[in-house]
């Protein structure tokens, strides 16, 4: 079974790879696919290209997982790529609020495709990019919660000197 984890990933994180491991695990193909937001291009720290080679550098050990991207509908890009499952992971109860809403609008277009939660591990339940993205910013370490390569990738950003 196909499978899809969609997200801006601006930058990959140690969660977002825990759950691109895990996930790779429970389905025969998993794509991460990096959503192409027009409307974000701006506040987005890392384009669509550096995202997209962030990713592919970190994903490189499974060889059951791939690296894409969309703009507009993730249902109209399942579709396209004749998955099933959208993979979303979870750290706290405001995140199922936000994905409860995305779901239901989902099976309303598509009632079809399932999407599949999976629990962020303990010690990454509170990250995100944008927690990052602050703490590189204001010189902070972000030693374990970026793979190296990212982290080289977000002290030679401008934006964060």
């Amino acid at each position: 079974m196909r499978a899809v984890y969609p997200g801006s990933f601006d930058p990959v994180t140690n969660g977002h790879l825990d759950i691109i491991e895990r996930a790779s695990k429970m389905y025969e193909h998993l794509t991460v696919a990096v959503l192409n937001n027009i409307r974000k291009q701006e506040s987005s720290l890392f384009t669509l290209e550096e995202r997209c080679a962030m990713l592919l550098e970190c994903v490189a050990q499974y060889p059951n997982v791939t690296v894409d991207y969309f703009e507009g509908l993730l249902i109209d890009y399942m579709q396209s790529k004749n998955a099933r499952v959208i993979v979303r992971g979870l750290r706290a109860i405001s995140d199922f609020e936000y994905e409860f809403q995305i779901n239901s609008v989902n099976k309303k277009l598509c009632p079809d495709i399932e999407t599949v939660f999976i629990m962020a591990s303990n010690e990454y339940s509170y990250l995100s990019s944008s927690i990052v993205k602050e703490v590189a910013c204001f010189g902070g370490c972000i030693e374990g919660l970026v793979p190296e390569s990212v982290k080289k990738r977000l002290s030679n950003k401008s934006e964060i000197k």
